[in-house]
């Protein structure tokens, strides 16, 4: 069956067969402020690995449970992106419609409120979402040297199998608190909070394109 066709997503074959991409769903309340921030520094940090993330088949996407369609992202949001060089130009707000989660291969959302709203929209999109905080404490926990080369299998096939392999030791790996996995809402706070978040995001994010990319930082 193929999925249906999402507001301001790639259609297939236009950066490669679906078989042949990978994407990234980050999922907030109002995707102006947490999920754009979290969206465009993952495309950041997947530049300085690849170069141009599309080569290597990675899609990165945001959506909201409550949405703003066709909003901007939030002008202290901007700032953050620029502090860290991620460029902020021609986002969009979306609400989270069922055609984003059935094509996500990876979903990762802001809170666990996010994430049971996700998988409460069905998809068997159970096993590849989680929170942005619980799948970086999952990688971390994951030996690189079993997942597979991204230079010989392709960063694709590693993406795919680290999901699986997150999903297995979600059960045995479980946050130290309630709120270990939750990236609190800057809305409405001032440009110091806001940058408090997108340290805390730029944090989790960090291991988790390394181990998507098998590429470290750059010193």
């Amino acid at each position: 069956m193929t999925a249906p066709q999402g507001r301001g997503i790639a259609e297939p074959g236009s950066t490669g067969s679906t078989a042949s991409t990978f994407r990234i769903l980050h999922v907030s309340t109002g995707n102006v402020c947490r999920s754009p921030i979290t969206e465009r520094l993952t495309r950041h940090a997947l530049s300085d690995r690849l170069g141009d993330p599309l080569t290597g088949g990675l899609i990165v996407e945001s959506a909201g449970t409550w949405g703003h369609e066709g909003a901007p992202m939030e002008a202290n949001a901007e700032v953050v992106l620029a502090d860290f060089g991620a460029d902020a130009t021609g986002f969009v707000g979306r609400e989270l419609l069922d055609e984003h989660v059935i094509r996500a291969d990876l979903v990762l959302t802001a809170t666990r409120d996010h994430r049971a709203q996700v998988i409460s929209m069905g998809h068997s999109a159970g096993l590849r979402t989680f929170t942005l905080k619980e799948f970086t404490r999952l990688v971390r926990a994951i030996d690189p040297a079993t997942l597979p080369d991204p230079r010989e299998d392709g960063v694709v096939e590693r993406a795919r199998a680290l999901v699986r392999a997150a999903a297995a030791l979600r059960g045995w790996l479980l946050a130290p608190s309630p709120d270990a996995d939750e990236v609190f809402d800057p809305y409405g706070a001032p440009i110091t909070f806001f940058r408090s978040i997108g340290d805390e995001i730029h944090q989790a994010l960090d291991p988790v394109v390394t181990a998507l990319t098998g590429v470290p930082t750059r010193s």
